[in-house]
């Protein structure tokens, strides 16, 4: 039994495929045969929405809102095992990272947690050359989930007594030695 609509063909978004293909690594889409070694190698697969070999699939039928607001290309940790085990040698990792791009560009990402996150950890490496865990813990509470928050209050307070929650941020020499390498990256669209 099908868990979803079925969809028009007037629905679907014919030039996806082309579209990603012109991304950096999108083009690596052609070689996949659908193996499904990427999906079942892939440590979080169990709270991906859908593999990458699905999203795979679905980039190819035209789904773009579906594969553009999955989870799956937020909950990839970029470990590369998909890539090492793939018989296409497909750096699926690199097409997950253009699709997060397009999906940034297109504002899908509104209310994913792990957007937050990413966002927060770039602000943070960007202003201090490094992480900072602290505000970046509080930054993520505040915008994606006060109430959950609650719930850490006993852990952060025995992290915080040890002295495991620096207030002060450590700042990175040279930082706009690193600033001009990101906006670079930035710039070259890598990011």
């Amino acid at each position: 039994m099908l868990d979803r609509d079925i969809v028009a063909e007037y629905k679907l978004d014919h030039d996806f495929l082309s579209e990603i293909y012109a991304l950096p690594g999108g083009h690596e889409i052609k070689k996949c045969i659908q193996c499904g070694t990427c999906s079942s190698s892939c440590p979080l697969s169990y709270v991906m929405d859908h593999g990458p070999r699905k999203i795979f699939s679905l980039i190819r039928a035209g789904f773009r809102d579906e594969v553009l607001r999955s989870n799956t290309i937020w909950y990839c940790s970029s470990c590369y095992t998909c890539a090492v085990r793939c018989p296409k040698n497909i750096k699926i990792t690199d097409v997950m990272y253009a699709l997060k791009r397009l999906a940034v560009s297109e504002g899908k990402t509104k209310g994913k947690k792990a957007v937050v996150l990413s966002r927060n950890f770039a602000r943070m490496v960007n202003t201090y050359g490094r992480n900072h865990e602290t505000e970046l813990m509080m930054r993520y509470i505040l915008e994606a989930d006060l109430l959950h928050a609650f719930k850490f209050i006993p852990q952060g307070w025995l992290l915080f007594s040890n002295r495991r929650l620096p207030l002060k941020p450590h700042r990175m020499k040279n930082i706009q030695q690193l600033r001009k390498i990101l906006k670079r990256v930035d710039e070259l669209g890598e990011i």
